[in-house]
């Protein structure tokens, strides 16, 4: 595959390493940062004249993956930036009427199992109260984290419609609702990423995780996701619909 990358941090890199590896070709970097180190061609922004790529990976930020939904931009697209999701979403939505877009706040498939457990096992444990969890590197900007939404929304389309968000305990002295969910992001060290969701009942807790141990399982997933993304019509895709 030729591929064009939106953006060039630690993310991209990978991309671009493991896809090397595998035989494809980066034909080129767009990224407003004009001195990074890189073999690549650069693009700092999409009004230049782009080379014609089989694929686009963004891994970027709102205001990049904007620029780049509003671009004349023909191939399918695989966008895994996090922030910003309901107006990125309906951007992506409205591209996919004339392209194949693909999107996940994590591209790793183990997170997108962990989703699909939360979903089945949220309504079996109604009396149960819930804690989120979510633990990034000292580098990560956004809390709490894309897939932790990605995890909650899920709990709340599901099962608990009602649900109210608690983001900081110590601004609140009275006991829990039943409706909250707890919800807390730490950042430190070079954690690559977790998520927990903790279900908390009389006498017993269940806890549901998933660790990633490289950033390595979110760059090959982009690229498993690139070469499934070239076969598939015009539309908008996440992992639920991308096997069908």
């Amino acid at each position: 595959m030729d591929i064009l990358l939106v953006g060039f941090g630690a993310m991209n890199k990978r991309v671009a390493a493991i896809a090397e590896e595998s035989g494809h070709n980066i034909s080129g970097v767009v990224t407003p940062e004009t001195k990074i180190d890189a073999s690549y061609p650069i693009f700092t922004n999409f009004d230049n004249p782009l080379p014609e790529v089989d694929v686009v990976i963004d891994f970027s930020h709102p205001t990049l993956t904007t620029q780049l939904l509003n671009s004349t931009i023909s191939a399918p697209l695989i966008i895994a930036t996090t922030g910003d999701k309901d107006t990125l979403v309906d951007l992506m939505q409205k591209k996919a009427k004339t392209q194949p877009v693909f999107f996940s706040a994590n591209m790793s498939y183990g997170v997108h199992i962990l989703t699909e457990i939360i979903k089945y096992a949220t309504p079996l444990l109604q009396d149960f109260d819930i804690e989120m969890i979510e633990k990034h590197h000292n580098q990560k900007v956004d809390a709490p984290s894309g897939t932790l939404v990605k995890l909650y929304d899920a709990i709340v389309q599901n099962s608990r419609q009602d649900a109210q968000p608690v983001y900081d305990r110590h601004e609140k002295s009275e006991k829990r609702d039943n409706r909250e969910i707890g919800i807390s992001s730490i950042r430190g060290g070079t954690i690559v990423g977790e998520h927990e969701v903790l279900y908390a009942g009389h006498d017993e807790v269940i806890s549901i995780k998933h660790t990633a141990q490289s950033k390595d399982i979110f760059a090959s997933g982009a690229l498993t996701v690139a070469a499934q993304l070239l076969n598939k019509p015009n539309g908008y895709y996440t992992y639920n619909n991308l096997g069908e």
